[in-house]
């Protein structure tokens, strides 16, 4: 079985993988375009999911399975892919740790005016904070839309701070650290309750900018609000007007609907806006978590099974 890769992982994940697998062939290349001349031979592609076209999967006419080291699917070219019924799995899940450790520091990042804080020790100034109230997460309401495995950790998180957790998803199931859950059609009522509102909803076209001016209308004057999610939930434009209006306290951006961030964007100045450039799922776990997933995800294919670990629907895209 020839596996492709079109990145090359680092030592210690392909040390392990030839260890577990001594009998399969493993191919790793340093981008697609190197990994052409073996595209048409490969049983299985490895892919961050960014890469792909569907000229791609025309030219891999034995590709079987697609694993895909990423949460992100929307740049995946689905309709060729569903055409060959090409099998596709993600890491999601793997990014719950990374990604709830940056939500809560920035909610404290916020919160306790460390961006003051910083600049004060910049200019050396010995000023306790006097003319800025310092708050606490303590009792406080955060709202969270998306509760999978990131929105459920970062809940789990919350709790240790004693704040009361709304979550959204599309079934409204219960959760055991969500006090409150609903549905996407009330979306108004999440918005109205949080003191910090945080999305992790995917890219679809349920999504895309289900976020309008009247929900940031309805938020509160002290409210948060953070995106770790995707870029297109909501326009730039409803963030300034609600920013610049001072419907809300703040924004922590880590996704935009156009990446790179222009330099010349008002959000890199505003000084109520935080910008990371979509950095919150880093870690120096990111591969090993990854590996160990398509590891029990190898084992089965191998068996013949089909209780595949993040089995991608097709039709829906995630």
């Amino acid at each position: 079985m020839r596996i492709l890769s079109t990145f090359i992982p680092i030592e210690e994940v392909t040390e392990n993988m030839n260890k577990a697998f001594p009998d399969e062939e493993f191919i790793y290349c340093e981008d697609i375009e190197k990994a052409l001349p073996e595209l048409h031979n490969a049983d299985i592609l490895l892919t961050y999911g960014e890469d792909l076209t569907p000229e791609h999967i025309e030219m891999a006419k034995n590709l079987k399975w697609i694993m895909v080291i990423s949460a992100g699917l929307e740049l995946m070219p689905f309709q060729a892919i569903q055409e060959k019924r090409i099998l596709v799995t993600n890491v999601r899940g793997i990014h719950k740790i990374p990604m709830a450790e940056y939500t809560l520091s920035m909610m404290l990042h916020v919160t306790k005016k460390n961006m003051i804080i910083v600049e004060q020790q910049k200019s050396k100034s010995w000023d306790r904070l006097t003319h800025f109230p310092v708050g606490e997460l303590h009792g406080k309401t955060i709202g969270i839309l998306g509760v999978g495995a990131i929105g459920g950790e970062i809940a789990r998180l919350a709790k240790a701070f004693n704040m009361k957790t709304i979550g959204l998803n599309r079934s409204g199931k219960k959760h055991e650290y969500i006090d409150e859950m609903v549905q996407f059609d009330e979306l108004h009522s999440i918005c109205e309750k949080a003191d910090y509102l945080v999305s992790i909803l995917p890219s679809t076209n349920e999504t895309k900018h289900i976020l309008n001016d009247t929900h940031f209308e309805r938020m509160k004057k002290e409210a948060v609000f953070i995106n770790i999610g995707r870029g297109d939930l909501v326009k730039d434009e409803v963030i300034l007007r609600a920013i610049q209006s001072k419907k809300i306290a703040h924004a922590v951006l880590d996704v935009f609907e156009q990446e790179p961030l222009p330099s010349d964007h008002p959000f890199w100045t505003l000084e109520n806006v935080t910008v990371t450039p979509h950095i919150s799922s880093k870690s120096k776990f990111y591969q090993p978590r990854s590996f160990e997933i398509f590891e029990q995800n190898l084992h089965i294919y191998k068996q013949g099974g089909s209780e595949f670990i993040n089995k991608i629907d097709l039709n829906r895209g995630y």
